[in-house]
């Protein structure tokens, strides 16, 4: 499946304006890490762009976020099991089973914090530092629902916060557009 295809359906699937910019937020720190990682950037951007695509759908039962999304991609034809595995194991149905799954379980939170912190920020996201957003990480009670757990297992991936942080935040800046930030 390709970026194009995956917009198509993401465009079909996802009404909130605020979850497709997550959407996007997420693809752009997976293409970043991709390389760092030995991964294809695309790939890695395939899964971080389509991760929540039956959010909408399941959010009443969350027991089912992330299945149903499998079961959508392999209804249109996409059966990259690297890709559909990140993608259960971001929605907690298993381990992440290669590090494509284990940095789609730690950007995911980190985006909604940084989203958060230029939220505050005078100059929103193009103001923002690693070391500012770690600021925010260490207060308990800022974006409370971005798992500080999930964010630090980056450890797992070999990468440190701070540089953790910095990759994503300089990916996420330059699609700061696309985000309205």
């Amino acid at each position: 499946m390709n970026r194009a295809k995956a917009l198509e359906l993401v465009k079909h699937n996802v009404h909130n304006r605020n979850l497709v910019k997550h959407m996007l937020a997420v693809e752009a720190g997976m293409k970043a890490l991709a390389p760092r990682q030995g991964g294809d950037p695309e790939r890695w951007g395939l899964a971080g762009l389509i991760h929540d695509l039956d959010y909408e759908e399941t959010k009443d039962e969350p027991d089912r976020h992330g299945l149903r999304t499998v079961q959508l991609l392999r209804e249109e034809g996409l059966h990259d099991e690297e890709v559909l595995d990140a993608i259960l194991a971001h929605a907690g149905h298993q381990a992440p089973s290669s590090s494509m799954g284990q940095a789609l379980g730690a950007v995911d939170p980190l985006t909604g914090l940084v989203v958060a912190a230029a939220l505050v920020h005078p100059e929103r996201l193009g103001g923002l530092t690693a070391e500012s957003v770690m600021k925010r990480y260490k207060e308990k009670d800022f974006a409370r629902t971005a798992s500080r757990k999930a964010i630090a297992s980056c450890d797992q991936l070999g990468m440190d916060l701070l540089e953790f942080v910095g990759v994503v935040l300089a990916a996420m800046q330059e699609v700061r557009g696309d985000l309205g930030l």
